[in-house]
């Protein structure tokens, strides 16, 4: 429970907004670490948008757990809420039937246990964590970070959950299932707070095309030293970061079909629509026409 509620805290100061509850239909519960909580609000009405976090056990107390607010899960899916377990916290959202024909993962120790007990979830191996119409799972105590930090960037967006990952010092990771990577967290595997700097306003300003000098006044650098700093935090230099953003946010815009081409090429910086059409064909190996009529460029978490 602890890692997942963290992200969620540290987003509420970060740009997020979150209000953590803790509650449970017993007052007072002790964790498998001996930690003992006290003052547990009652199980809530479920509302619309909230987000149910089932914390693990141990594997070997699975079999204890009979008194499951099976109903209470239920409902709270009937009612609009995320359902999200972390490790063998699946197990609940298993006996409340809540994973029938969904996708899911849990704990590589409990693999073949969720599958023998519950035949109709299709329990997936090797994935940090998994959703699927509202429902999510994760691997394990890390990967329940991995889950949160994606909400957080899906609630939030890139800006404010790459502020959380430095917070809490992690590595942001992707989940297996994303087709694409994304330019917002594959560069961020750094601790340089002037080159962090850099990336959120190049982030936040896509429709720039800031010359060097001034990328380096964001970190505090000389131009010199900050080229060099910048490419090797991040495995490139500052112009293609921005080029990459460019891109991502002309990928997202390219959803909204009411928007043209030359309108989300100003938007983006590029010099013109034809430019944005050289420069994604080149990215993608497929033409904005054929990309936007072949699929949905939206992912899911």
């Amino acid at each position: 429970m602890a890692g997942p509620v963290q992200v969620l805290y540290e987003a509420s100061g970060l740009g997020g907004a979150y209000e953590i509850t803790y509650c449970s239909e017993l007052p007072r519960v002790r964790s498998a670490q001996g930690l003992v909580l006290t003052d547990l609000a009652p199980l809530p009405t479920p509302r619309r948008d909230d987000l149910v976090l089932v914390p693990g056990t141990l594997s070997t107390k699975l079999d204890r757990l009979v008194q499951l607010p099976r109903r209470w899960l239920r409902e709270a899916h009937e009612a609009g809420a995320q359902l999200a377990s972390v490790c063998s916290g699946a197990f609940a959202l298993a006996r409340a039937g809540l994973l029938d024909g969904r996708r899911c993962t849990t704990h590589w120790k409990v693999i073949a246990r969720l599958r023998a007990e519950h035949p109709e979830a299709r329990v997936l191996e090797n994935r940090l964590f998994v959703e699927d119409e509202g429902v999510i799972t994760s691997a394990g105590v890390a990967s329940g970070i991995d889950m949160a930090l994606a909400l957080v960037e899906r609630d939030h967006g890139p800006i404010v959950v790459s502020r959380v990952a430095r917070e809490m010092v992690v590595y942001l990771r992707r989940n297996g299932d994303h087709e694409q990577r994304s330019v917002y967290l594959d560069y961020r595997t750094h601790l340089h707070p002037g080159v962090h700097r850099v990336q959120d306003w190049l982030v936040a300003h896509p429709e720039k095309k800031p010359l060097l000098a001034q990328l380096a006044h964001i970190a505090a650098l000389s131009p010199r030293h900050f080229a060099r700093v910048f490419r090797q935090a991040t495995g490139i230099t500052a112009k293609q970061f921005a080029g990459k953003v460019k891109v991502s946010v002309a990928r997202d815009l390219l959803a909204d079909p009411q928007r043209t081409v030359e309108s989300i090429a100003e938007s983006c910086g590029f010099e013109d629509a034809r430019q944005l059409r050289r420069i994604w064909k080149d990215s993608f190996g497929v033409s904005i026409g054929a990309f936007r009529t072949s699929r949905n460029p939206r992912e899911e978490l």
